[in-house]
């Protein structure tokens, strides 16, 4: 088989003439590559090695050129390597936000609990939400005649799939060049970096298949703005009948609804995510909350960071005469437990 063909070193100086030639369309000589690669050749030993890539097929020397160009077969085994890589990558991922995730959620709903528990008020605890977040890679790759997977993946090793439908066939080539398309583009990028310019270049370079932009971008939408679908974890709200001032049965069975619904949470809680310094201790007493059947009640929250910009809330609410040094510790303890949890390497809780 090819790939048998070639060494470490010779697949590593095609990678490097393949990438030269994507990036400046002219043929690239020895010299080039001597700076190019980590290999610390001298260009007499690249020259052979360049040699050698021609003579299996790999690479070919323009009539007019003393460099080389990237052949069929050449650009085929970049592009089935760099798929492979993508994949291996991607899977690596997957995996490790999948351990990460059914642990964090198992943990938010035990800790919305254990807190109602300490505190004997009620409490709440939202799933990260991810505004402000950055794109860190997007794949393209085939799966039918009438289908891609798209995979995005963002900072906090958030990864969202997609399946496109196409009206047709999309060869590897063209499947890289889209890659290549959107990630020069936009990676490192917030949703509101990403403005109407950069989606009109987007689907100017990817020409025929410009709707497969259209729905990369609908898809990353959808991934990084999802404060309407913020899931929020509650316990605790038969305490409310601990307290005379709330456990009327009007006041309480009010209370209890909110706290049902959800909605209303969620509403609380997206005011704190949506101000990047909110990282503190935030107190609403009475009024000041934007929940009217609040209005007799203290709310503290508190936003926990799993990794850069993946971001959650932490709530507590009580009567307004509620302890609120024992709240307050309690949430640093818990604020502090679920920070940087993303961030950690594998094997490590």
């Amino acid at each position: 088989m090819d790939e048998f063909e070639l060494d470490d070193r010779k697949t590593k100086i095609l990678n490097a003439i393949i990438r030269n030639y994507l990036k400046t369309g002219e043929p690239v000589g020895s010299r080039t590559i001597s700076k190019y690669t980590d290999l610390n050749l001298s260009s007499a030993t690249i020259r052979n090695e360049m040699a050698d890539l021609e003579e299996l097929g790999y690479i070919v020397q323009p009539h007019t050129s003393a460099g080389r160009i990237p052949s069929d077969k050449g650009y085929r085994f970049y592009v089935d390597h760099l798929m492979a890589e993508k994949d291996r990558e991607v899977d690596e991922m997957k995996q490790f936000v999948i351990e990460h995730t059914e642990k964090v959620e198992h943990l938010l709903q035990q800790a919305a609990k254990i807190l109602a528990s300490n505190t004997n008020y009620a409490t709440m605890v939202t799933a990260p939400s991810y505004q402000g977040n950055k794109l860190k890679f997007i794949q393209l790759s085939y799966v039918d005649e009438g289908q891609i997977l798209a995979v995005i993946v963002t900072d906090g090793n958030l990864v969202k799939n997609k399946i496109i439908p196409v009206s047709g066939p999309i060869d590897n080539e063209t499947m890289l060049k889209l890659n290549i398309v959107l990630n020069s583009t936009l990676n490192g990028l917030t949703l509101e970096e990403i403005n109407l310019g950069t989606i009109a270049r987007l689907k100017e370079q990817a020409g025929i298949h410009s709707d497969i932009i259209g729905e990369v971008l609908d898809t990353l939408s959808q991934m990084m703005l999802q404060e309407d679908d913020i899931r929020v974890y509650t316990s605790g709200t038969t305490n409310f009948f601990k307290y005379p001032e709330l456990s009327d049965t009007g006041k309480a069975s009010e209370l209890i609804s909110t706290f049902e619904e959800k909605q209303q949470l969620a509403s609380l809680v997206t005011e704190n995510l949506l101000d990047e310094n909110s990282t503190g201790i935030q107190v609403y007493i009475g009024n000041e909350s934007s929940i009217q059947t609040m209005k007799d009640c203290s709310v503290v929250t508190a936003v926990y960071e799993l990794g850069e910009g993946v971001r959650g809330t932490i709530g507590i609410v009580g009567p307004k005469r509620m302890d609120y040094e024992k709240v307050m510790d309690n949430l640093k303890v818990l604020k502090n437990s679920l920070d940087g949890i993303l961030n950690k390497p594998k094997g490590k809780t």
